[in-house]
């Protein structure tokens, strides 16, 4: 079976009923998308690695995993979505000390969040792709594809996670509050709402 390359586009920070976010990949040599509902935790997790300029005072847990492989000198070389059952995407970690390879089974948001960390490729199997993968069919012609990509994007994802939108806006906010608001989240470790302002003081 052939492996497909995927980056990360980004996180749906919609939050739904029960808590879950939607993580979304992307195709690197095409437009299928492959959204994977994700818990919160995993969600700030991620886009802690996302955000560069976001620091956590304490390291996260996948923080401490990478710190403690590096100690070790183990390296995660790549992720493998290998498998989909009823829903539930199941990883693997391809790791590496001493010129050894080891495989390590992981849940798909955790060896995502490590992958980031480490740097290392995520892929997964071409019939994985063909049977979970949304392909947007915009008009490639477009000068918004870009634009009509997400907008697809996000109605594909909020139909399937059934999301609501968050309760908070930080429109009416100044920049100076918006920063210490920035700060009291990186604080209070509470990153999906770090992100969120983060996002409105680059729109600014």
């Amino acid at each position: 079976m052939s492996l497909v390359k995927l980056n990360i586009k980004g996180i749906s920070y919609s939050q739904t009923q029960n808590g879950a976010y939607a993580l979304i990949l992307n195709e690197v040599d095409g437009d299928r998308k492959l959204p994977i509902v994700i818990g919160a935790f995993e969600a700030q997790s991620i886009a802690i690695a996302l955000e560069k300029e976001i620091r956590p005072p304490r390291p996260l847990t996948h923080d401490l995993f990478k710190n403690f492989a590096d100690r070790f000198d183990i390296v995660v070389k790549q992720v493998i979505i290998h498998k989909l059952v009823d829903g539930v995407f199941y990883s693997s970690l391809i790791c590496e000390r001493d010129k050894i390879e080891e495989i390590i089974d992981a849940r798909t948001s955790d060896a995502i969040a490590l992958a980031l960390r480490f740097q290392a490729p995520i892929f997964t199997y071409k019939n994985i792709l063909d049977k979970a993968g949304i392909y947007l069919k915009v008009n490639p012609e477009s000068e918004e594809k870009n634009i009509e990509d997400d907008v697809l994007l996000d109605a594909l994802v909020a139909e399937e996670l059934e999301t609501t939108s968050p309760n908070e806006t930080f429109a009416s906010k100044t920049i100076d509050e918006l920063h210490n608001m920035l700060d009291e989240a990186v604080a209070n470790e509470d990153y999906e709402k770090a992100a969120h302002i983060r996002d409105e003081i680059s729109k600014r």
